[in-house]
């Protein structure tokens, strides 16, 4: 029977868009399932009583050199985005309501924000600017808006963040394989041993 990696993530995490450049690959080649979970990381944050590692200078510095290192080791791009931090809230609820009413386009709705973030570095903090990604890669930023605002997304996705909690989540990207947790990108010979 095939293990499943749920794999608990927001946007705004530079080390999540890592760990989902590869968790794709790791369960095709075990045969795996992956399951997607939104959640929102300040509100794991502010549960949890932890930080982003970059309010602390000298880590974040660090940090973000190593995640780079992981970068080249995966051979995907990486570009730090000058405007990190950002508020994912109206972001995770649009990966929410995409998840729930159009799982069809989940993927490439997910895809387009990473590398928006994540390779092309843009502002995803400005109103303008997603809607902007959104119409270069197909999708209607109104359609999106209205999900963003539905009271079901919205309880979905506080739902999904306070499961996750309750679960042991501190930060983001955190796995689970039969309900061991794995947390960070750089973890992930962990979550290959465990599917194993």
């Amino acid at each position: 029977m095939s293990k499943t990696v749920e794999f608990y993530f927001d946007l705004g995490s530079p080390a999540t868009y890592l760990a989902y450049t590869q968790l794709p690959k790791i369960c095709e080649r075990t045969g795996s399932q992956l399951t997607y979970i939104p959640i929102l990381l300040g509100g794991v944050f502010k549960a949890t009583g932890n930080a982003s590692p970059a309010t602390v200078p000298a880590k974040g510095r660090y940090m973000f050199q190593d995640l780079d290192r992981y970068a080249k080791r995966y051979g995907v791009p990486l570009k730090f985005n000058p405007h990190f931090p950002i508020n994912t809230l109206m972001l995770m609820r649009a990966v929410t309501g995409m998840q729930l009413r159009h799982p069809e386009r989940f993927a490439t709705f997910i895809d387009c924000l990473f590398k928006a973030l994540w390779v092309d570095g843009r502002n995803l903090d400005e109103p303008a600017t997603v809607a902007a990604v959104l119409t270069e890669n197909g999708f209607d930023p109104n359609e999106v808006l209205t999900l963003t605002a539905d009271e079901h997304i919205k309880a979905a996705l506080k739902d999904n963040t306070e499961k996750a909690v309750q679960r042991g989540v501190f930060g983001a990207p955190s796995m689970f394989v039969d309900n061991q947790l794995f947390f960070g990108q750089d973890r992930l010979d962990f979550v290959v041993e465990a599917l194993g």
